[in-house]
């Protein structure tokens, strides 16, 4: 995984005979009180090494996109503008940025149903982002989300029950916890294999060293913290990489032990 370009929305990976491309969508704020320990109750108290900003975790929001040259994938498409905050929602300049023409891409797939992640389907404004969409791949437990503003797209959507590819070189994983529908997407290549996680990790300053701390809207926080665990063992194999909705952006790192958690290497340095 080698990093060949960067800018502010975006940074461009060379993953053996495909690129990745790192989107950034923008970032929330959220308070400390979403982190909670083994019995569902906010943290006593937050670690010094988890920076705050005003009172308040900082979590970048990144999406990405993978391409072989031919095919393409969009994983994830940031908020749009339904959070009804002036710093989400970039991620249409953000392709722009990075070279990718929206118009092209014909499959999506969503790491689960909240609006972060699934909302950039639809402008703001009401259109479709991406006029020649064919499919839409989500976990099967998440597709009732296609109602209201995403109901133009609910006869494309294709869902996930269990273990499938989607094409030669991306696999969608169920990894159900932070909602019924989690799906983690194996990205394989000549170099490896890159796990776009989605919201498997929140506060990366922690949860890599504490992987038992969960987070409020996790929808099964005992399920949330096994899918995490079994992923993060997962990843400490060679070759292997993940890329995180909320790691900070561009969000693709390598994952080694360290004590009795885990230790994050970024393979860029953080923009925005």
């Amino acid at each position: 995984m080698r990093l060949i370009s960067s800018g502010l929305l975006h940074a461009t990976f060379e993953f053996g005979e495909l690129q990745v491309i790192s989107l950034r969508d923008g970032y929330i704020d959220m308070p400390p009180t979403r982190l909670r320990d083994e019995q569902g109750r906010p943290l006593p108290e937050v670690p010094k090494a988890v920076p705050l900003v005003d009172d308040n975790l900082r979590l970048a929001v990144n999406a990405f996109y993978v391409t072989d040259g031919t095919r393409s994938l969009l994983i994830d498409t940031g908020a749009s503008d339904n959070w009804h905050d002036p710093t989400m929602g970039l991620i249409y300049d953000a392709l722009d940025e990075a070279g990718v023409d929206r118009a092209q891409i014909t499959d999506v797939a969503i790491t689960h149903n909240h609006e972060d992640h699934v909302s950039g389907l639809i402008m703001p404004g009401g259109a479709e982002a991406f006029a020649k969409l064919e499919r839409v791949w989500i976990g099967a437990g998440d597709t009732s989300v296609f109602t209201g503003r995403l109901d133009p797209i609910r006869d494309r959507v294709v869902p996930v029950s269990e273990r499938v590819a989607i094409n030669d070189w991306a696999t969608a994983v169920p990894t159900p916890g932070h909602t019924p529908g989690h799906t983690v997407f194996d990205i394989g290549s000549g170099a490896g294999h890159l796990l776009v996680w989605g919201d498997t990790v929140h506060v990366p300053t922690l949860q890599f060293d504490q992987p038992n701390v969960a987070w409020e809207y996790d929808s099964d926080q005992s399920r949330a913290r096994a899918q995490r665990a079994a992923l993060l063992e997962q990843l400490t194999r060679p070759d292997h990489f993940v890329a995180g909705a909320h790691l900070d952006s561009p969000g693709i790192a390598r994952v080694t032990p360290s004590g009795d958690g885990y230790a994050l290497e970024y393979l860029a340095p953080p923009i925005g």
